[in-house]
C-alpha cells in the first residue's frame, strides 16, 4: 500500500521540480551565443559586416554623418593610384603641405625630397598628414582637382552620406556614415598596394640621405593574433578616436567601422570587444 504524501513534502517536491526547471533553461541560454549589445561599446558609430555575404553583424548609429579625420587617407590612396600617376616620380616636400589650424608636426622638413610611393606609404601607415597634402598638391591640377576626383570617387562607390574638402583628413569637413565606410575600405581593399601599404608594421625611408623609421598607427597589425587585410586609423578633436579594418576573424572576413570612440584606447578595445563575441559566437554554433 502506498503512503500518502504529506501536503509538505508535495509542496517541497514541487519546489525542487521549479528549480530543476529553472536550472535547465538557464543552462540553456547560457549555451546559447549572446548578442553583443552595442550600447557596451564606447565607440559612437559601429558597423561590422560580413564582406563575404553582405550580413550587417552590428549597427550602431550607421548612419549618423560625422568627421572622419584620417580615415580620409584611403580615398586619397584610391584617387592617386586610379590617376596612375608615377609612383618613382620624386617630390619636394614645400611649406604648402603644412595645416596650419590644428598645429599638427611632422618628422618631414620643409624641401626633403620622397618618392610619391614613400608619400603614400608614410600616408597609409602612419597617417602623415605632411604626405597626404603633398600628394594631393602635386596632383594634376593640384588640390582642387583632387578633391573634385576624391568626391567623384565617392560617388561612384556610392557614399551618399560623404563629402571630402582635403586629402588629410584634418579639416572636420571631411565626412561619412559608418554605413559609407564599409564600401570605402571595400573598395580600398581591392587596391593590393593600399592593402600592403595600410598594414605594414614598420617601414624605414631616407630622408636627407639619413634612414628615419615609422610606425603603423594601429599596433594591432603588430599582433600575430590579428589577421588584418586593411587598416587605417584616424583623430582629430572633432572626430575622436577612429578605425576601420578588414580582418579576418573566425574564418570570416569582416569590414568592422569604429568611429568617435571616446577613450584613447577605447577603438582598439571595441575590436578587441567585437573580436571576442564573434569567436565565441561562432564556436558555439554555425552563425554568428
Amino acid at each position: 500500500m502506498q503512503r500518502k504524501l504529506h501536503p509538505l513534502e508535495g509542496i517541497v517536491a514541487a519546489f525542487a521540480l521549479v528549480f530543476v526547471l529553472a536550472l535547465t533553461i538557464g543552462f540553456a541560454q547560457a549555451a546559447e551565443p549572446q548578442p553583443l549589445k552595442p550600447a557596451k561599446l564606447r565607440s559612437a558609430s559601429v558597423m561590422v559586416l560580413d564582406a563575404d555575404t553582405g550580413e550587417v553583424v552590428i549597427d550602431k548609429n550607421a548612419d549618423a554623418v560625422v568627421p572622419i579625420a584620417s580615415i580620409t587617407k584611403l580615398m586619397t590612396a584610391m584617387v592617386v593610384l586610379d590617376r596612375g600617376l608615377a609612383l618613382d616620380e620624386r617630390v619636394v616636400l614645400s611649406r604648402d603641405d603644412v595645416d596650419a589650424r590644428k598645429g599638427t608636426r611632422s618628422r618631414l622638413r620643409n624641401g626633403a625630397v620622397l618618392t610619391r610611393d614613400e608619400l603614400l606609404l608614410l600616408a597609409l601607415m602612419s597617417s602623415e598628414n605632411k604626405a597626404a597634402a603633398a600628394l594631393a598638391r602635386t596632383f594634376p591640377g593640384g588640390l582642387p582637382a583632387f578633391v573634385e576626383a576624391m568626391n567623384a570617387k565617392a560617388q561612384v562607390l556610392g557614399m551618399t552620406d560623404s563629402h571630402f574638402v582635403d586629402s588629410t583628413g584634418l579639416s572636420p569637413n571631411n565626412v561619412s556614415s559608418a554605413r559609407d565606410l564599409v564600401k570605402l575600405v571595400n573598395a580600398a581593399h581591392d587596391y593590393p598596394l593600399i592593402r600592403e601599404y595600410s598594414t605594414r608594421s614598420r617601414a624605414t625611408v631616407k630622408v636627407y640621405g639619413r634612414p628615419m623609421a615609422y610606425g603603423n598607427t594601429n599596433g594591432l597589425v603588430r599582433n600575430s593574433r590579428w589577421n588584418i587585410g586593411l587598416s587605417k586609423t584616424g583623430y582629430i578633436s572633432e572626430a575622436g578616436r577612429c578605425l576601420v579594418m578588414r580582418v579576418q576573424m573566425a574564418s570570416k572576413d569582416l569590414v568592422v567601422v569604429l568611429l568617435d570612440s571616446w577613450g584613447k584606447n577605447s577603438r582598439v578595445g571595441d575590436a578587441q570587444r567585437i573580436r571576442h563575441w564573434v569567436e565565441t559566437a561562432a564556436a558555439r554554433g554555425p552563425r554568428i
